[in-house]
Formats: C-alpha cells, sequence, structure tokens
C-alpha cells in the first residue's frame, strides 16, 4: 500500500513544505534517506504493531471470507477510489487513458452492481493506477528523502505530498455517516493487509528488512511514475565503441 491514503491533509501538508526542497531525483538503490536512524525505528515500531495487532486481524479475515467475497470487496474499493485515477490521467494529459477509465468506472458503477463485479476487465478495459504522487514525478519532481510513517509504512516527500492532494479525491470523506466512513476505511485497510500476507515469507527471508522495504518500494513508485519504462541510470561510464575486426590478409 502506497503511504498515505488515510493520511490527513493538513499533517500532510505541513511536512510536505518542510520537506519538498529536498525533492531530487535519486535512484532506489541509492536513495536520499537522511532520517534513516528514525525511519528503522518507526519502521521497527510499525513491525510490532503488524506482528501482533494488524497481522493477526487480516489472516483471520482472509480465513473467515470466501474468495469471491474478498474479490468483490476489493473490486468495489478499486472502483470507488476510481475518480482519483482519472483525475490524475487529465492531470498528465493522458485523455485518451482518461477518457477509457471513465468508461471503466461508469460500466462498473452500473453493470457492476456498484463496482462489486469488474464488468470492464471482462470487455477488455484494462485497470490503471495514477495518483497525485505520480503526477508530481510526471511533471518532474524528484521523490526527494525516503520517509516511514507510524502505521501508514514507506513514502517519500513527492508521495507525502500527492497523498495530500489524492485526500480530497477520495468519496469516504464526503460522505454524512463518519461511522460508515471510518467503517468502509477500516474494511479496505484490512483487505490490503490481508493481500500482502504471502510477502511475508519473502520478508522474513531477507538480512535487512528495512533496506529491502525501501528498495522494493522506490523502484515500484519509479516504475509506476514512468509507466513501466523507468530511464535507466547514468553510472558515469562511457559505452565503449564496438571494435570492428581488420580484414584478414589474403
Amino acid at each position: 500500500m502506497r503511504c498515505a491514503e488515510s493520511c490527513t491533509p493538513l499533517a500532510a501538508a505541513a511536512l510536505c513544505a518542510a520537506l519538498l526542497g529536498g525533492c531530487a531525483h535519486t535512484p532506489p538503490d541509492e536513495p536520499s534517506d537522511p532520517l534513516e536512524p528514525v525511519n528503522r525505528a518507526i519502521y521497527t515500531f510499525n513491525e510490532t504493531a503488524d506482528t501482533y495487532l494488524v497481522q493477526p486481524v487480516a489472516r483471520g479475515y482472509d480465513w473467515v471470507l470466501p474468495g469471491f467475497a474478498k474479490t468483490g470487496i476489493r473490486n468495489f474499493f478499486t472502483n470507488l477510489f476510481y475518480p482519483t485515477v482519472i483525475l490524475n490521467d487529465v492531470l498528465q494529459f493522458k485523455l485518451k487513458q482518461a477518457g477509457v477509465d471513465l468508461g471503466r468506472l461508469l460500466m462498473n458503477s452500473t453493470f457492476g452492481l456498484g463496482g462489486l463485479l469488474d464488468i470492464a476487465s471482462i470487455e477488455g478495459l484494462p485497470l490503471n493506477d495514477e495518483d497525485f504522487g505520480q503526477t508530481l514525478g510526471y511533471w518532474g519532481l524528484g521523490p526527494g528523502w525516503y520517509l516511514m510513517l507510524p502505521f501508514l509504512g514507506p513514502s517519500d516527500n513527492r508521495d507525502l505530498a500527492g497523498s495530500a492532494g489524492d485526500y480530497f479525491t477520495r468519496p469516504l470523506i464526503y460522505l454524512d455517516n463518519n461511522e460508515l466512513s471510518l467503517g468502509l476505511g477500516v474494511l479496505n485497510a484490512i483487505d490490503e493487509r490481508a493481500q500482502l500476507l504471502s510477502f511475508n515469507r519473502i520478508l522474513e527471508q531477507q538480512l535487512d528488512r528495512y533496506v529491502f522495504v525501501r528498495t522494493i518500494y522506490l523502484q515500484n513508485r519509479l516504475n509506476k511514475v514512468h509507466d513501466g519504462n523507468p530511464p535507466k541510470e547514468d553510472f558515469g561510464f562511457e559505452e565503449d565503441e564496438p571494435v570492428t575486426p581488420e580484414p584478414e590478409a589474403p
């Protein structure tokens, strides 16, 4: 899960105002992480909270609910938050994609029973993933410092600022029923954690889990900003020109 879906916009904006000056291009294998001691402490806190609180709830959810129910819930939340994708399509001038995504939203919201069924995928409409953090990257803003947020997990300056923008595109904040809004938010968080349960075995095999999570997060965000085709890093080495073999003497 990207940092931040439930991050309050005022807190995010305040922190981003202080940190955005550090936003420059940093490759995932050599990130800007000046807050590493603090980030590691927060990572340890998050890991402990996950082990004893979040993960047991997610495992219970995964065990109790049948597969079709979990699929329906995931489809519902994907559709519910899809206006964020469409808005960021437009902000990145991906107008054709925006039209397709609008069609996906309308199709799943009507024929898909409010998004419980992913009719659009059956009809061949692609599922896209865009957010304001990616939009900032599209317009040239680098990720800046790597951040580990309490409970919310990994992020960076750019994505923290992006989450503040995405907050206002989330339908849940416009519900008059606070209990319903909170309940849906909690259900979405549990479902997202349940989807990552299989990742635990990979994480447990790492010598430095903090570095592994940081690299995976930054690489994933880099790929998304560049639509799966990130630029190659320039390591300062000049490529050798191909050597043309001399013709053999007759």
